[in-house]
Formats: C-alpha cells, sequence, structure tokens
C-alpha cells in the first residue's frame, strides 16, 4: 500500500468518524452508550448497501440523472432513517440530542460502506476526488439522517405520538438536501466546503440549546418525583389529589389491587429519580454502577404490573402522566444505567 492509497483511506473515513466521535464527546450526559453507537453504525451500513441494490434496480427504468437527483435520495434517506424509527418506537431515543448522535451513527454507516464500495471499484482516482465524498458526501450523509432524527424526534415528543407520519417533514428536508447536492448546483469542492462550514456550527447550536431542555426536563421531574415520595411517605396522601382519585378506585378494584397501585406510584417515582440522578453523575464526570436493589425494584415493578392488569394501569393513567421519556428512563435502567 503506498502512501497515496493511505491518505485515500484517510479521507474517505477519517472526516465523517471525528465527525461522529465530537458528538458523542458533546453529549454530556452520554446518551448514546458505545454498543448501541456500533449497532446504528452498523444498521446505517446495511441500509447502504439495500439502497445500493433498490437504486441499481430504478436504472432500468429511470433515466441516471432521474435516480441521482430524485430516486437515489429518497430511496437512501427513508432507508437511512429506518433504524432510527425502530429505535423511537421501542423508546430508546427521548431527546434531540441522542436522535442527532443516533443519526449522525446510520449517516456514517452508510457512508461508509460506499466509500468501500467505491475504494474496491474505482481506479485510484485523484485525491480530490477523495477529499469530496470525505468531507463532503459522507458528511452529508450524516447530516441529513441527523437533522430528520432530530426532526422527528421533535415531533413526537411534542405530539406524544410514535406514528410515522411524525417523520415525514425531517425526511423531506433531509430528501430535499440530499437531491440539491446531487444536482451539483456548485462544484463538489465547493460544496464539500459548505458542508463543512455549516453543519458544525448547526449541530453545536442544536446540542447547546438541546442540553438546555434535558436540565429544566430534569429539574421539572426531579420535582414532581420528589412531592409525590414525600406526600407518600408523610402519611397524608390520601389528602392530595392523586391521593383522593386512587381511593375512588376503590369503587372499581378490591383493596390488594388498589394498594398494588400505590406501591406502583412509589416505586416508579424512586426509579425515576434514579434515572435522573445517573444522567447527573454522567452530566459531572462520575462513574455510574449498577446495583442490585434498582434490578429488584424493576422486577417488583414488573410483578405489580402483571397484578394491576391492563385495566388497573389505564385507571391510573391520569395520575401516571407516563411520557415517552418516563418510558425511556425504565429502558434506561433495565440496561444498566
Amino acid at each position: 500500500m503506498t502512501a497515496a492509497d493511505v491518505v485515500r483511506l484517510a479521507l474517505a473515513f477519517a472526516p465523517v468518524c471525528l465527525f461522529l466521535a465530537s458528538l458523542v464527546y458533546l453529549d454530556s450526559y452520554k446518551l448514546v452508550s458505545l454498543p448501541r453507537l456500533l449497532r446504528i453504525v452498523i444498521a446505517g451500513a446495511v441500509a447502504g448497501a439495500a439502497s445500493y441494490l433498490v437504486s441499481d434496480a430504478f436504472l432500468d427504468i429511470f433515466d441516471y440523472d432521474v435516480v441521482t437527483t430524485l430516486v437515489a435520495p429518497a430511496v437512501e434517506e427513508t432507508l437511512k432513517l429506518v433504524p432510527l424509527l425502530f429505535l423511537m418506537r421501542r423508546r430508546r431515543v427521548a431527546f434531540v440530542i441522542d436522535a442527532a448522535i443516533c443519526g449522525f451513527a446510520a449517516g456514517t454507516g452508510f457512508a461508509l460502506i460506499e466509500n468501500l464500495y467505491y475504494l474496491s471499484t474505482l481506479q485510484r482516482p485523484e485525491l480530490a476526488f477523495w477529499a469530496v465524498r470525505g468531507f463532503g458526501t459522507a458528511v452529508m450523509h450524516g447530516g441529513t439522517t441527523a437533522i430528520a432524527a432530530m426532526a422527528t424526534q421533535a415531533l413526537s415528543q411534542e405530539r406524544e405520538t410514535t406514528r410515522l407520519v411524525a417523520a415525514l417533514p425531517g425526511l423531506l428536508v433531509a430528501i430535499v438536501i440530499h437531491s440539491l447536492f446531487n444536482r451539483f448546483l456548485v462544484s463538489p469542492l465547493t460544496s464539500a466546503v459548505l458542508i463543512v462550514a455549516i453543519l458544525p456550527p448547526v449541530m453545536v447550536l442544536v446540542f447547546a440549546q438541546s442540553e438546555k431542555h434535558v436540565q429544566a426536563w430534569l429539574g421539572r421531574g426531579f420535582d414532581v418525583d420528589s412531592d409525590l415520595l414525600q406526600a407518600i411517605g408523610s402519611g397524608n396522601f390520601s389528602d392530595s389529589r392523586s391521593g383522593r382519585y386512587l381511593q375512588s378506585l376503590r369503587n372499581h378494584f378490591n383493596g390488594p389491587v388498589v394498594a398494588d397501585m400505590l406501591c406502583y406510584l412509589r416505586l416508579g417515582a424512586e426509579l425515576s429519580l434514579r434515572a435522573k440522578g445517573i444522567l447527573m453523575l454522567r452530566e459531572a464526570g462520575l462513574p455510574v454502577h449498577k446495583d442490585s436493589e434498582t434490578a429488584a425494584k424493576l422486577q417488583e415493578m414488573r410483578y405489580l404490573k402483571s397484578t394491576i392488569g391492563r385495566t388497573g394501569l389505564l385507571a391510573l393513567a391520569p395520575i401516571l402522566r407516563r411520557s415517552s421519556r418516563d418510558l425511556w428512563e425504565m429502558q434506561l435502567l433495565e440496561e444498566g444505567g
């Protein structure tokens, strides 16, 4: 391998990987674990291989320019977003920050497999070609998927829904950006420079705003959970609105089930505080250790959920007020923090 080959490899793979590493570094709450990040990169690579097969099939139907400027952007952006939609539906993504990181990771996997394909098939093109692909096309793939993921998460959180319709606005924006990039409205080198000049500041701004939202959510959540535990522990819970509502359920459920409901509320608040504490420890750079007490509480929560039953949980909904982020907290604890 010559020195030029090493430079080609570095240009093809390093820029997008370094950008992804920078996003992970900027995330002070460490919302995305390394194993999950690697799985998403692999999923993005699979999406890249699949999109090549799909776009290649369309070449038998449409003109090359139509495929590269319209069909390929739509196919590629859709397939890159699929792993993120799966994570969101499973409540594995809770904030715009982790949506951006996961989105860029999927785009990174896509770009890596695409550049690997070109490295294996093209006959040693000029280094400028790899500079454009590394700093331009590869970072564009990560950036468009990050934008689509952030928009989808923001809409899903605002409307408390996991319906696919929430992904359409962000996906459309990603397709338009990708399509414009492929039209070469400016020179490829200029496109690469613009992406490197615009995307990093935008992502830093998004991260700064998103971290403020995480801090605000942590503060509100601590207050709500602490107040609930204090009310239950003080013996005056029955005088609160939630307590009076729980007492009213005695007309519909027997005593032991209502008692289980109270235990379920208490455990939920305790575990929610534990999850928020984990995020604060991460933000402070302190280590987080697994503990058997949390595992035992999670197991008890699952048991209580089964004894209360679906009807009982629906009856508790007005005072549970479980959002997608509350469900994400339980996933965080299940994974051991």
